[in-house]
């Protein structure tokens, strides 16, 4: 494991990529309005690890479990599925065709978004990616194409595609000139966030939160500062074969990272998204990355404890295993945060 403080938090990264992007959106309410309406619609749990709190030497363990989210399985539910949401409540969204690259979770969400709203979802994943997923993808009505070795040759190649007619790029991470639709599905995942604040009777002292190109995190962690300010400490949380987050704060602005295939698959992107880094500079205390190593043996940990989950899912609470004499402040008196961000 590697930790490093952030240099820029409470200020923000000035870096002229990042000069003209918005930060992320902090409320909630807007998606919970949307998510109310789906017939899939309900809170997941919020449940308490005496046993891991124990184990680490923290007073509070709080794991809110996105394993259930909407029939999915990931909190990714409600990213893809509320832009959808929201093209359909002005009237655009029967008929289009979604075009998305995804590692994981998101093709789900985009896939049951279509289907739900009359539109069509057309997925490319990687060579890498198993078949039983893109079956999954099929089930939900998509059409799955394979494009390239990792995540980023299925986006370009998602990329191409979106310029056909009818068709409409729906990405989860964001670029100089694509900001719009992440910036509205990353609005989604703040509704995980409110459901806490409504489940926790006290705000959190630590918080960790893993990260892929970002998304969930800057959502958590925008969430967190507008509701809680700066009590709560914000880790982030990559593997070490995908350290975007981490590679661009020591650099000072967005980078492109190289490594090998990493067996937390969803949070395999080697590219920040530009929208997550913005906010994140603010926003968080720490970032960590973990070794492959670690996620397994941490896996197995979290996992005898009653979690059943993936190195992706459980990355954060492995990583405040890891973590627990790095982090300032994680005794006795802390309240600890965690998300269960997807299911075995």
């Amino acid at each position: 494991m590697r930790i490093i403080p952030n240099p820029y938090r409470g200020k923000g990264l000035d870096h002229p990529a990042l000069a003209d992007l918005p930060f992320p959106a902090d409320d909630a309410a807007r998606g919970q309005a949307l998510i109310a309406r789906c017939p899939r619609a309900g809170t997941t749990p919020l449940t308490a690890a005496p046993a891991l709190a124990a184990e680490i030497g923290v007073g509070e363990l709080w794991i809110k479990d996105e394993s259930t989210r909407m029939g999915l399985g990931s909190f990714k539910a409600l990213g893809a599925a509320h832009v959808i949401a929201r093209d359909a409540e002005a009237g655009q969204a029967a008929g289009r065709v979604y075009v998305a690259a995804t590692a994981g979770n998101h093709g789900l969400s985009v896939a049951a978004g279509a289907a739900a709203f009359g539109a069509t979802a057309r997925i490319f994943i990687a060579e890498t990616v198993p078949e039983s997923f893109a079956e999954r993808l099929r089930e939900l009505g998509a059409e799955v194409m394979r494009a390239g070795a990792v995540y980023e040759d299925s986006l370009a190649a998602a990329m191409e595609a979106a310029k056909a007619p009818g068709a409409e790029l729906l990405s989860d991470t964001s670029w100089g000139e694509y900001i719009e639709r992440p910036h509205v599905l990353m609005e989604g995942y703040l509704i995980f966030m409110a459901e806490v604040g409504e489940q926790i009777d006290q705000p959190p002292t630590h918080i960790f939160l893993q990260a892929g190109v970002g998304g969930l995190a800057c959502a958590g962690a925008a969430w967190a500062r507008a509701a809680w300010g700066d009590t709560p400490v914000i880790t982030i949380v990559e593997p070490e074969a995908a350290p975007a987050l981490i590679a661009s704060i020591e650099a000072g602005g967005p980078v492109v990272t190289t490594g090998p295939a990493s067996s937390m698959g969803r949070l395999d992107c080697k590219e920040p998204s530009y929208i997550a880094l913005k906010g994140l500079a603010r926003d968080a205390d720490f970032f960590v990355t973990l070794s492959e190593n670690e996620a397994a043996a941490g896996l197995a940990r979290v996992e005898k404890a009653g979690f059943p989950s993936t190195t992706s899912g459980a990355a954060g609470i492995i990583a405040l295993l890891e973590a627990a004499g790095a982090i300032p402040g994680l005794d006795a008196d802390a309240r600890v945060l965690t998300i269960l961000s997807e299911g075995p």
